[in-house]
């Protein structure tokens, strides 16, 4: 479907919305025009006016008179349409200018916290870090947008979407070789969802994490951390990936490369292991005297 003509219209209503803003601002205008009702209207105009640019797919002019609107919202006074402006911006953006997508949810994210809408704050800040992620590739700065997340989510009692937050953090974390945080945040999770009768099967796996984390750093850190989350939490002594943790350690402990691989491969063959234990396993493989670095 041709919607060339819808931008042409976007083009022209943005035009009058300007004119309006204009006028609303003259002496005359102020007098005789309704100053505040023409502001109104201009604002509806942007809204229209970025609804057609999306249709054409024009998504960094949708995001501009998103932005127009919003911030006349919030020269109105009216916070949470400024919020959702924002909000309408920063989604257009993301389609053609990450920047600038970011600059708006960061605007939406003021508004919300000076509102106490800290919940919503939160999954704007989500929105950001996942462009960090995605778009831009800035990991330290997806991280801190979704500590800054987490954070909210604590304040508000949403332990769940604090949780997910933090694991994302965890993960960086560990790729990023900043184990001390990472263990920090799986043994803290872990904690959070082991008393947790729905969630408790996922405790396993975050101690296991936590192990690999502490393996990296110090084997007998390891055991040492093994035994206290089999101590916490008894249903990890049984668990496949507690018994994995004891092969590699003995393997590791006799500088054992092929015993070392051997206990992966027969893990890995019922229980996929994904491309981040992968990376740790391998690392702590590499410090195995004479290894070739792989888990072939």
């Amino acid at each position: 479907m041709d919607n060339s003509g819808k931008e042409k219209e976007a083009i022209q209503l943005m035009a009058d919305a300007d004119k309006k803003v204009k006028s609303s601002g003259s002496f005359l205008g102020g007098m005789f025009g309704g100053g505040p009702h023409k502001v109104e209207e201009a604002c509806e105009m942007y809204c229209r006016a970025a609804n057609m640019f999306k249709m054409a797919k024009n998504w960094s002019a949708a995001g501009g008179a998103f932005c127009k609107a919003a911030r006349i919202h919030m020269q109105l006074q009216n916070k949470h349409d400024s919020a959702t402006s924002f909000i309408d911006a920063g989604n257009a953006y993301k389609k053609s200018n990450p920047n600038e997508a970011i600059k708006c949810f960061n605007a939406a994210v003021d508004i919300y916290t000076d509102m106490g809408r800290f919940t919503i704050a939160a999954k704007h800040h989500i929105s950001i870090a996942e462009i960090y992620e995605s778009e831009l590739v800035d990991i330290e700065k997806a991280i801190a947008h979704y500590e800054q997340a987490a954070d909210y989510y604590k304040g508000e009692e949403s332990n769940s979407s604090a949780n997910k937050c933090l694991l994302k953090v965890g993960a960086y974390c560990a790729q990023l070789e900043q184990y001390q945080k990472a263990i920090e945040i799986y043994e803290q999770v872990g904690a959070n969802t082991m008393d947790n009768p729905l969630l408790k099967y996922s405790a396993k796996e975050y101690f296991f994490k936590a192990s690999l984390c502490h393996f990296i750093v110090d084997e007998l850190n390891a055991k040492i951390a093994v035994e206290k989350y089999e101590e916490m939490f008894p249903a990890f002594s049984d668990s496949r990936e507690c018994k994995l943790l004891k092969k590699l350690l003995d393997a590791h402990e006799e500088q054992n490369s092929e015993g070392f691989t051997e206990a992966v491969k027969e893990f890995d063959s019922i229980s996929r292991l994904d491309q981040w234990h992968t990376t740790l396993l391998l690392r702590i493989k590499k410090s195995i005297a004479g290894d070739e670095g792989d888990l072939k």
